[in-house]
């Protein structure tokens, strides 16, 4: 049986039992189930639509293996057995794991001497509180540490879920502490529940529309804004009134009448710019701008590829 999240598998029968017994050594924890099934296809269809299980396999050389899995892996544990000898599933919860019958072996002076707890460990109610949760659902819980790292830790209920730095907002941000900061309350979607791993990924953005999605409406509307950032293919303008507003790129090529190889040479940051909004690409995060067409002009040279 799993100690410390290890475990191994042994057939047991009338030409091994002496060599199964002589490996196990005292305090082996043990569980004895019945033998693994040779017809695949009713194993695999007596899979749930969702939860965890544990796959238990033999291959044609008579090694067995096993392995935790949810039924987002269904479908590559399913091909991975595709040619085993053998196979079954098995439930991991306790409520619903019954072996035919556990022991523990003696020690060597046939003294029984095991430990078992009685009550919850911290890790048994965090398993009892995952299996409550669900992908899309929406909960709410306190910000206890913004990490270095763009991490920003919730406590929901107990647990402790996560939130990386891109799902936080769908607006530019240099750091977590731009949206959120420790103590704060907050309702976020829960991405994922990795019960393997005992870990939550929520999403606060997941919650609200994409902003750009109201941009890409704009497509042909002239605006003005602040150049914010230079690189050698263009200028990079702000084309909201706020800090966290989004900025669209200027080619070099749309920035003046006459081509320029830089955009210093046409403009510099911290200048205001009207530029027109040509395309908006929320996918991408792309959003693209030409200052010649807003003013009505029409630039030289070849658009770059």
């Amino acid at each position: 049986m799993h100690v410390d999240n290890a475990s191994r598998w042994h057939r047991l029968g009338d030409d091994s039992l002496g060599a199964v017994r002589g490996r196990l050594v005292p305090r082996a924890r043990l569980a004895l189930w019945p033998d693994l099934s040779t017809d695949l296809a009713a194993v695999l269809a007596s899979l749930p639509d969702e939860d965890l299980v544990e796959f238990v396999w033999e291959e044609q050389d008579g090694r067995i293996f096993s392995t935790v899995a949810d039924e987002t892996q269904f479908a590559e544990l399913t091909a991975r057995i595709a040619g085993a000898r053998a196979v079954a599933v098995l439930p991991v919860y306790v409520d619903e794991r019954s072996p035919l019958f556990t022991a523990v072996l003696p020690d060597d002076d046939g003294a029984l001497r095991a430990r078992w707890r009685t009550e919850a460990t911290p890790s048994d109610r965090d398993w009892a509180f995952l299996k409550t949760l669900r992908r899309g659902q929406a909960v709410t819980g306190v910000v206890t540490e913004i990490a270095d790292f763009g991490v920003t830790f919730v406590d929901i209920g107990g647990f402790t879920a996560m939130i990386n730095i891109p799902e936080l907002s769908w607006r530019p941000i240099n750091h977590p502490s731009d949206v959120v900061a420790v103590g704060q309350q907050i309702t976020a979607a829960i991405l994922d529940v990795d019960l393997v791993r005992e870990r939550v990924a929520l999403s606060l953005k997941a919650l609200h529309e994409d902003p750009m999605l109201q941009i890409a409406q704009q497509v042909g509307r002239i605006v003005t804004g602040e150049v914010t950032k230079l690189a050698p293919f263009g200028a990079f303008v702000r084309i909201e009134d706020r800090k966290d507003g989004f900025e669209g790129l200027v080619h070099n090529i749309e920035l003046a009448t006459a081509p320029v190889e830089r955009p210093e040479d046409a403009v510099q940051i911290g200048d205001r710019l009207t530029v027109k909004i040509t395309d908006v690409d929320p996918t991408r995060r792309r959003i693209t701008l030409s200052r010649t067409q807003a003013h009505g002009l029409r630039a030289q040279g070849n658009r770059p590829v």
